[in-house]
């Protein structure tokens, strides 16, 4: 092969691998959305924690107790995050962490300095109540809607973190719209976040509570926001 014919073959070969990215990096993001979670294993992400996050037929299922599995390759701001989810039993607990502040090494770290987007539809059959309802920020919010459904239903929650502001929907309606500072409720339990401040960006986890309380996820997907 002459010096020629190289530079041409050479030069055809970048052209082919970039127009293939292009167009692989469009079929992934042309509604905007970027898919974390594969379907096919937990490349990206991170447990912490105790029990263990599995991937089957496209799903994300947990064994074991109160863990976490985290994203670890950035943290996210001024995006929204989708989460397409259901409930093992009726009614089973989980949910999903935002603007950590720190990348998390242990399972209470995000509970206390994070924000928890509960997913939980009946806390009124323990000793919990509104604030711990799905959609809210765990015990800081109250619901403005109640539009969890029970397993084995899919829902789908969409988190909007806009600077400040963090904005829930679940199935379409709106549960959450709180801004940094606004009131929120003293500690009511231990196991509560601590009140305070969040960063604007942090990391995003998923809750494993238990053996118990399975939640499967088939979807969590960023998008940004375009002001």
């Amino acid at each position: 092969m002459n010096k020629k014919h190289f530079q041409q073959c050479l030069l055809g070969g970048i052209t082919l691998f970039f127009f293939i990215a292009a167009n692989n990096t469009y079929a992934q993001s042309k509604d905007g959305w970027r898919q974390l979670f594969n379907g096919k294993d937990l490349n990206g992400w991170k447990q912490v924690g105790k029990g263990s996050r599995y991937v089957k037929d496209g799903v994300t299922g947990s064994h074991g107790g109160m863990g976490l599995l985290y994203w670890t390759k950035e943290k996210f701001s001024n995006c929204t995050i989708r989460v397409v989810y259901k409930m093992q039993k009726f009614n089973s607990n989980a949910g999903v962490f935002i603007r950590i502040p720190l990348e998390p090494r242990e399972e209470w770290m995000p509970v206390f300095y994070g924000y928890e987007v509960q997913i939980d539809n009946h806390p009124e059959t323990s000793k919990e109540d509104d604030y711990h309802i799905t959609g809210t920020l765990y015990s800081l919010t109250k619901p403005l809607a109640k539009p969890g459904k029970p397993g084995p239903e899919w829902n789908t929650m969409e988190i909007t973190l806009d600077g400040p502001r963090t904005i829930v929907f679940v199935n379409g309606q709106k549960v959450t719209d709180y801004k940094e500072g606004d009131p929120t409720p003293q500690r009511k339990f231990d196991f509560e976040p601590f009140r305070g401040i969040r960063p604007n960006e942090g990391y995003i986890g998923l809750q494993n509570h238990g053996n118990d309380d399975v939640v499967f996820f088939k979807e969590v997907s960023v998008k940004p926001l375009h002001k």
